[in-house]
């Protein structure tokens, strides 16, 4: 099941994966590094590029200028462990990663949450 989600994510976002191995294995994870081009990669598809949201076969809240973004927990526990239309992300992209792109969203798009976020805040909510 988790290598058909993975094929059919990679397919429907257009995000590169990265293996562990050169087999197609469960360890799959999306290549960006940096918060903004994960954002860009993954997020920005529901979110829109400017964090304003979007209603349409779902409906996507705004991330630009949310005061739920504040408790930097929020965002990581969505990110890593998902909650209703949004996917558990943390399947795909790793503590750095996560911390990247929830740092990336606090502190952009009308959002001035200075604290960055760490790869042990993201470890602290896996399962």
């Amino acid at each position: 099941m988790k290598k058909l989600l993975a094929l059919l994510f990679a397919m429907f976002s257009g995000v590169a994966l990265a293996a562990d191995s050169a087999g197609f294995d469960d360890e799959r994870k999306i290549a960006p590094r940096d918060g903004e081009a994960i954002y860009r990669a993954i997020c920005q598809g529901c979110h829109m590029p400017k964090g304003e949201g979007a209603v349409g076969a779902g409906a996507y809240p705004a991330l630009a200028k949310n005061d739920k973004l504040e408790a930097a927990g929020y965002p990581i526990y969505l990110v890593v462990r998902g909650q209703k239309a949004m996917p558990p992300l943390g399947v795909y992209l790793d503590d750095e990663q996560v911390a990247a792109v929830v740092t990336y969203i606090r502190t952009n798009f009308g959002n001035s949450y200075k604290e960055a976020v760490s790869p042990d805040d993201v470890k602290s909510v896996r399962p």
